[in-house]
């Protein structure tokens, strides 16, 4: 396949100083999504917002440039073709804090974003077992 060269990835904080791009981890190692389509980036924003996530911003960037970062940062790297029979959603748990975020708000996820710049959060304390048994608690309580 080819690459397209103008790709959208999902950046938080846009144009600031606190500017953070969207990963979803996947074991110990982070994937940064890369959509050809404008539309099917910003339906996944929406869907993440959806789970009371931060607004991220769908932003057109080279594709080479964002492989380039992601080989630097160790980072996977993944193209959404447009009009593809693959539906992304975003996972159901996200990180417990951002490293763009600048209060220490605790949300239990498995989904990143990191500032450009900087390196990966460590693991959450808790084992999937015990989140899941607290999600279920808490869904209950809904």
């Amino acid at each position: 396949m080819i690459t397209p060269m103008r790709v959208f990835v999902l950046i938080f904080n846009a144009r600031t100083e606190n500017e953070g791009i969207h990963t979803i981890r996947e074991g110990d190692r982070n994937k940064i999504l890369m959509f050809e389509s404008e539309d099917d980036a910003t339906r996944f924003a929406l869907m993440l917002e959806a789970q009371d996530f931060p607004a991220p911003t769908p932003e057109p960037m080279d594709a080479e440039e964002i492989k380039e970062f992601c080989e630097s940062a160790g980072y996977e790297w993944e193209i959404i073709p447009e009009n593809s029979n693959l539906v992304v959603t975003p996972p159901e748990l996200n990180v417990e804090k951002t490293d763009w975020q600048e209060d220490a708000q605790k949300e239990d996820t498995v989904e990143d974003t990191f500032p450009l710049n900087q390196q990966p959060l460590e693991e959450p304390e808790l084992s999937d077992s015990e989140l899941e048994k607290m999600r279920r608690k808490l869904e209950g309580l809904l």
